[in-house]
Parts: C-alpha cells; sequence; structure tokens
C-alpha cells in the first residue's frame, strides 16, 4: 500500500525515539501498564505519534483492564487500516496509521459494554495526546 507519509529507515529513525521506532516500525510492543496514556482522563484527541493523523478521541477510551490504552473505535474509519496478523501462532488484527503505515496495536472484539464491541488495544509510544481546550474528563 502506498501511504501518504512514507520515509526511509533512517528518516524514521531520525523522527522517532528507539522506543517508538521498535514499536511503531518493528511492530514491537511496549509492556502492559507501562505507557504514559493508559491513565490519561482529559478530553482531547489521540494522534499518532509518527506522523500526526488524527486517531482516537477521548470520548472513546475506556478501560478495559488489559494494561494499554483501549478504545473502542478510531475518529473515523479511514484512519487506520486493519491487517491480519500471524505473528503469534495465531490470528489476531493488527490496526496500523492508515497515514504514515505505522504499527499502533491491535483490535479485539472482546469490548462488552462498548457501543460496537470491539478493544483497539493501542501502545501508548504510538500515540501522541493533545487535551482538549475544555478540559472535561471522559467516563473512564
Amino acid at each position: 500500500m502506498a501511504y501518504e507519509v512514507s520515509l526511509s529507515d533512517d528518516e524514521w529513525r531520525a523522527r522517532l525515539t528507539p522506543e517508538q521506532y521498535q514499536i511503531l516500525r518493528q511492530a514491537g510492543t511496549e509492556r502492559p501498564g507501562t505507557g504514559e496514556l493508559l491513565d490519561e482522563k482529559r478530553s482531547g484527541l489521540y494522534t499518532c505519534a509518527a506522523c500526526g493523523n488524527e486517531l482516537f478521541t477521548a470520548g472513546t477510551k475506556f478501560d478495559s483492564g488489559c494494561g494499554w490504552p483501549s478504545f473502542y473505535e478510531s475518529v473515523r474509519p479511514e484512519a487506520v487500516e486493519l491487517l491480519d496478523d500471524h505473528s503469534l501462532g495465531t490470528t489476531r488484527t493488527e490496526v496500523r496509521c492508515a497515514r504514515c503505515g505505522s504499527h499502533l496495536g491491535h483490535v479485539f472484539p472482546d469490548g462488552f459494554g462498548t457501543p460496537t464491541g470491539n478493544r483497539y488495544c493501542m501502545n501508548s509510544l504510538s500515540l501522541n495526546f493533545a487535551e482538549a481546550a475544555d478540559q472535561t474528563t471522559t467516563n473512564e
């Protein structure tokens, strides 16, 4: 797939921290419970840490208990790309940024009690957060 933002490996390494590069460009995963955005409760917008693409709103974030920030839907369907992932001997659905192809995490159909039934389980290091001007909190 051709992405709107397409950089060389050296350019990605210069743009991202080593930890972000490992997750975003090499499909790594941060340890559960360690991400800075896991307990974020302010109103705002989550964007791709690699390219700034708008991905999730704080209103769709919920506490799934999985150890990573979880959302029940993306800001719009075309914001993310969903791909089959067979890397652990089972089939999962990988979530990538549709603008730059960076790995964000995985989506699972076990978001019980959410409007969509989905749990987008994202790495904190793959996201940036911008607080909304009104500074209201989410229902987490």
